[in-house]
């Protein structure tokens, strides 16, 4: 069953202001993106991370590398690595997903080739664990204790582990950066990090960070997106109310479904 036109009609206009956004960042009108609170955390937590001279753990979710999380994880790996090569800190990046530890090990050589200190990659840092999430969640807590990590970031996509990680992290009294768009996963990272980005927080910060004219011309374009299709929502709703109180016959009162049938 084709979908209405309404329906197709909205997400040709909301893929029309992406791409557009798109060129125009691409031809240098990059637009601005608020910063997070949550991100002056990722400086906090390698500043800590250098006066106790341990090493910090990042860890890029169990998607795969086409899960959306997961490739805004690794924008924001490259960040938090090329950050700890400045200081010299160690990066400590358990693996999921086999196919990410290549794209994990590409982003970690160049965030320390950036930071002029090529020679301190090392890629036994980069760790495949396991498939099996229980599996994955014991490894990385495992390398919480022998590693003695001061910090601990959890960037991308989570499932029942997130709250295995992040209370173990916990207990050990590391300092927890997290983010994710799993909305059953979020209530567990709250609980447990001192710093959450919540939903979409997380392609924000990626954005943000990387300054991908890609990533901030695709958030800017989402987010005119969204505002359209909000401001059409509230006039559906208003005049669907005066039609009411002005007592229109009742196949006026409910327009919007009488075009999404169309």
């Amino acid at each position: 069953m084709e979908p209405p036109v309404v329906i197709r009609s909205l997400a040709v206009l909301m893929c029309s202001l992406i791409l557009l956004h798109i060129f125009r960042a691409k031809r240098g009108k990059v637009p601005s993106v608020r910063r997070i609170a949550s991100i002056d955390a990722v400086e906090e937590s390698v500043g800590r991370a250098t006066e106790m001279g341990r090493p910090v753990l990042y860890s890029p979710g169990i998607g795969r590398l086409d899960n959306m999380m997961t490739i805004a994880a690794l924008s924001v790996l490259r960040f938090v690595a090329e950050r700890c090569a400045r200081f010299l800190v160690r990066v400590i990046v358990p693996i999921f997903e086999p196919v990410v530890v290549s794209a994990a090990g590409d982003t970690l050589r160049e965030a320390f080739r950036t930071a002029g200190v090529p020679e301190r990659f090392d890629s036994s840092d980069i760790q495949f664990l396991s498939k099996d999430e229980s599996a994955y969640a014991m490894g990385v807590t495992g390398l919480m204790r022998s590693e003695r990590v001061a910090a601990g970031f959890y960037f991308g996509s989570f499932g029942y582990e997130s709250l295995l990680i992040a209370e173990a992290g916990n207990r050990q009294g590391l300092i927890q950066v997290a983010a994710t768009a799993d909305f059953f996963q979020i209530p567990f990272f709250i609980c447990a990090c001192d710093y959450v980005l919540i939903g979409e927080e997380l392609y924000a910060a990626s954005a943000y960070l990387s300054q991908d004219p890609l990533q901030v011309g695709a958030l800017a374009g989402q987010d005119v997106a969204k505002a359209i299709l909000l401001l059409l929502l509230l006039s559906g709703v208003i005049a669907a109310m005066a039609l009411d109180l002005l007592g229109a016959p009742d196949g006026l009162l409910n327009p919007v479904s009488g075009i999404l049938a169309t």
